[in-house]
């Protein structure tokens, strides 16, 4: 027996495109509302202050992805020139639960989570959205614009803003090359992202004790909200004050909710998941005024179905270390 291990530039040199990633997590998202996947809460450990090791496994049919991926994040990583996430990924055979595979999980975090921004906005943002404001402007910020150029093909403008103006600086240079079309416009506030923005979406760390900058009132009739940093940048009533309050899984956030840390000030009432949506059994965006947010706290089965394409292109073109269990 053995099992492939990739590496980051192994993952990386696979070459799935977002647009591969939208596809998996989208399918995956469908499966998980047809009610054929099985994706425990996450348990995490957390060693230092607003740091998480958190364990994610998951098991998709029909796609046939089964495993645990063991992901940590460490915000004061980037100041010891670290990143702030790193982890590895085991997939297993399904049919028999041996390890097949071993990889670096780092770029299917950030590809999956951005892809989940993405499909928020198939479901959720008008259509004609045309302007999108990003609060952080890291690896995850990266990732969820390429995606929302694929899901809102009429995108032109984009607000950015970091605490780091730096950051926000390196950020709109690596993206306007990669998208000349867009306006890429750099913004002091937090506030200042929220004018007039179709989409807007938070990608700050994650911590236990936030201050959110981003409040009621700022996002638009018609806006689309979206966190992929728990409660750390929208306060409550931000939340509260939308039409329809998404997430990407009802039962993993309300297990979080429990332990009294996150979520305290989430609605009542959680309209769907993207499951759900992807599934045909709720609806998304029902009209143009709605105010919607989606709370995207990061699920396993997105990071299955991703990292079985990667696995089924090792396969084929001998990718990666075979090595004995």
């Amino acid at each position: 027996m053995e099992l492939i291990y990739l590496s980051r530039k192994d993952v990386e040199d696979l070459h799935m495109t977002m647009k591969d990633v939208l596809a998996a997590v989208d399918n995956g998202f469908r499966l998980k509302g047809l009610g054929k996947t099985e994706m425990p809460p996450k348990p995490g450990i957390h060693p230092r202050p607003n740091a998480f090791i958190h364990a994610m496994p998951a098991y998709v049919q029909e796609v046939e992805a089964a495993g645990l991926k063991w992901v940590s994040g460490y915000p004061s990583n980037p100041g010891k020139g670290l990143p702030y996430i790193t982890g590895l990924l085991v997939l297993n055979d399904p049919a028999t639960g041996i390890p097949i595979a071993v990889m670096d999980c780092a770029w299917i975090t950030a590809m999956r989570t951005g892809a989940s921004a993405g499909i928020a906005a198939k479901y959720l943002a008008r259509p004609d959205s045309c302007t999108a404001g990003i609060l952080g402007c890291g690896v995850q910020a990266r990732t969820s614009l390429m995606a929302l150029v694929e899901t809102l093909p009429q995108l032109k403008e984009v607000r950015c803003c970091d605490v780091f103006p730096a950051a926000a600086k390196r950020f709109m240079d690596e993206m306007g090359k990669l998208f000349p079309k867009l306006q890429l416009i750099p913004c002091d506030k937090p506030a200042d992202i929220m004018k007039d923005a179709d989409v807007v979406f938070s990608a700050i760390a994650l911590v236990t004790k936030p201050k959110p900058p981003l409040d009621a009132g700022m996002l638009k009739a018609g806006g689309l909200g979206v966190s992929l940093d728990y409660d750390s940048a929208w306060t409550s009533a931000a939340m509260k004050e939308c039409d329809k309050f998404c997430t990407d899984d009802v039962g993993q956030m309300l297990s979080i909710k429990e332990h009294g840390v996150y979520f305290s000030g989430i609605p009542k009432k959680i309209y769907a998941d993207l499951g759900e949506l992807a599934a045909g059994k709720k609806k998304g965006r029902t009209n143009a005024r709605e105010k919607i947010f989606a709370m995207n706290m990061g699920i396993a089965v997105d990071d299955m179905v991703t990292a079985k394409v990667l696995y089924e292109r090792a396969v084929k073109t001998g990718a990666g270390v075979r090595l004995p269990l």
